[in-house]
């Protein structure tokens, strides 16, 4: 699914025309609330982000999306009237995978999605997480502590992977509950600990990189070692 967040229609209905006729699915937002009200149902394999916008405008959206442990990783491609160094290069500084300048072909459109989704994939299925006794390959779905191999139930991996993606950092209960369960509005749901207590239990001697935050979330220690 492509998402493409741009204001003008005719060029809205455009793109999405053309990206369907390449056979990727895409869907068009006028406005960034509509657009964040979509994030919260689904996020898409990649965002097409228009710079000028009304009510808020693209880089801070794209600054907003890089901090966002969900969406540290969605590939972005901006899409602006501007032509300048400037805008250019904010927009790369900012996070942005991919800057095109209006006006555009939708070949060439159609391209540079396809481009920055493969760059995306591989990215993906190269990564592989060894911290401490733990070692981590999501594309393969294995889970090793000291080399042997560890059995976990999807929401447990899928729990175990997004504090490997953001080991270091702070991740607070909504965002894991909101990632994991999709239960946004029920940071207090006990669910998450009782989850957190048995992948400690099953990890063993690596069930303590998962450290507690109290009255925050939970993090994943350290870096890859």
């Amino acid at each position: 699914m492509v998402y493409l967040l741009e204001d003008d229609e005719s060029i809205r209905k455009l793109v999405v025309y053309a990206l369907g006729s390449q056979g990727m699915e895409a869907e068009g937002f006028d406005l960034p609330e509509r657009f964040w009200a979509a994030m919260k149902k689904r996020i898409p394999d990649l965002l097409l982000l228009d710079i000028m916008l009304p009510d808020e405008d693209g880089i801070s959206i794209l600054k907003k999306l890089r901090a966002d442990p969900r969406t540290a990783s969605l590939p972005v491609v901006m899409l602006t009237a501007k032509n300048t160094e400037y805008d250019r290069v904010e927009g790369l500084d900012s996070g942005a995978d991919d800057y095109i300048s209006k006006p555009f072909g939708m070949m060439e459109l159609a391209a540079r999605v396809r481009a920055v989704l493969r760059r995306a994939d591989s990215r993906d299925a190269s990564r592989e997480y060894r911290i401490g006794p733990l070692t981590l390959c999501p594309d393969r779905h294995e889970i090793r502590v000291n080399g042997e191999e560890v059995a976990l139930t999807f929401k447990e991996f899928t729990l175990l992977c997004l504090l490997c993606e953001n080991r270091g950092r702070v991740l607070t209960r909504t965002v894991l509950m909101d990632r994991v369960w999709g239960l946004e509005s029920e940071p207090e749901n006990r669910t998450l600990d009782v989850h957190i207590r048995t992948l400690r239990s099953k990890l063993g001697e690596a069930g303590s990189l998962i450290e507690t935050v109290r009255g925050i979330g939970y993090r994943m220690k350290g870096d890859n070692v």
